[in-house]
């Protein structure tokens, strides 16, 4: 019997945090099916099988929704790697994949739209990026989306046509931003300037995902959720960011000569309990639709979906470091090993 998917998305963040992971082109290109610089995410008509058992570990690990794998599945990606041809075809695979996961799953089933890369702030871009949101956005319909991300928009004039786009569904729209080092868009808005134009052009859900990590994300997102009354979003790359580097693109190695975005990028992966505690830091300020982008692991999603009081099906094997041979307290422990932690 196939688990329905009521209620809606507005509806479950009425009712409580709503997880949704993200990040499915960095964990992919770790796994050895997507290349990055270009990242067109060709894997899905290349090996659909590694999304689809993506998309069940993580809702496996807490997310509420499935996110079709459409992000720079858009017109000017393809052309960069010569496959305009194939745009539609992804799309819709990519679709059909997500919307099989979450059929199965009870899920949440959103499609996706992403910054294009070619906004300009002028009259030609501006035509350029709504048609490719609009195609985009058609094939979302025809798959019977739930609603629709449109993510990762360093330009709030593109987060705009994107979000008019969206409206034009009918469907609910989550619109975040990717704020870079500088705490503006690149028109110079602010984040909560941006989002409270958002909202009050009709976005359902505003805030702000990607490029930053926890620590230099949850400023911004409590300005955010101050400046606008509809729901906010929040969903940081699990990367150490700080002041000095507020991005993932700005994270500097003293061991690594080059630029560790984004393929050495390990020594600053954040741990569980780090998301954990962002997730609770988030919630606290009244932020209910929480996720993890660019790195996210199925282990995020988890400890994630947990720090806001959810039981994932994965918490079965979340650590119990109570029965580890030389580290755990349990008593039924070999005697000769209690005690060893010290020496290790």
């Amino acid at each position: 019997m196939t688990p329905a998917r009521t209620p809606g998305l507005l509806e479950r963040l009425e009712l409580g945090p709503v997880i949704c992971a993200e990040g499915y082109l960095f964990e992919c290109e770790r796994r050895g099916y997507l290349q990055a610089g270009a990242y067109v995410p060709e894997v899905v008509l290349e090996h659909p099988e590694v999304v689809t058992e993506l998309h069940r570990e993580f809702v496996h690990a807490g997310s509420d929704v499935v996110e079709a794998f459409t992000y720079y599945a858009h017109r000017e990606k393809l052309r960069l790697v010569g496959k305009e041809s194939l745009l539609e075809e992804l799309n819709r695979r990519a679709l059909e994949l997500a919307r099989e996961v979450a059929d199965g799953s009870g899920t949440l089933f959103a499609g996706d739209l992403s910054n294009t890369n070619v906004f300009a702030g002028d009259d030609a871009s501006r035509r350029t990026v709504r048609a490719m949101f609009e195609e985009q956005a058609g094939w979302a319909v025809d798959a019977g989306v739930d609603f629709v991300i449109a993510e990762t928009f360093s330009w709030g004039e593109e987060a705009l046509i994107a979000l008019d786009v969206v409206k034009q569904t009918g469907l609910p729209a989550v619109v975040t931003l990717a704020i870079h080092r500088e705490p503006a868009t690149r028109e110079g808005w602010t984040p909560q300037e941006a989002c409270r134009r958002l909202a009050d052009a009709g976005a359902d859900v505003v805030g702000l995902n990607c490029i930053r990590g926890p620590r230099t994300m949850l400023p911004l997102v409590r300005e955010i959720r101050a400046a606008v009354s509809c729901h906010v979003a929040a969903l940081p790359v699990p990367y150490r960011t700080h002041d000095d580097q507020p991005s993932f693109q700005s994270l500097r190695d003293p061991e690594f000569d080059g630029r560790p975005f984004p393929t050495a990028l390990d020594p600053f992966t954040c741990n569980r309990h780090e998301i954990a505690a962002f997730g609770q830091a988030a919630l606290g300020l009244g932020v209910r639709y929480l996720g993890v982008c660019c790195g996210a692991g199925p282990h995020h999603i988890r400890s994630l979906a947990e720090s806001v009081g959810r039981t994932p099906p994965a918490a079965r094997y979340s650590a119990d470091m109570s029965k580890h041979a030389f580290l755990g307290t349990d008593p039924s422990l070999r005697p000769e090993n209690q005690g060893y932690a010290e020496k290790l």
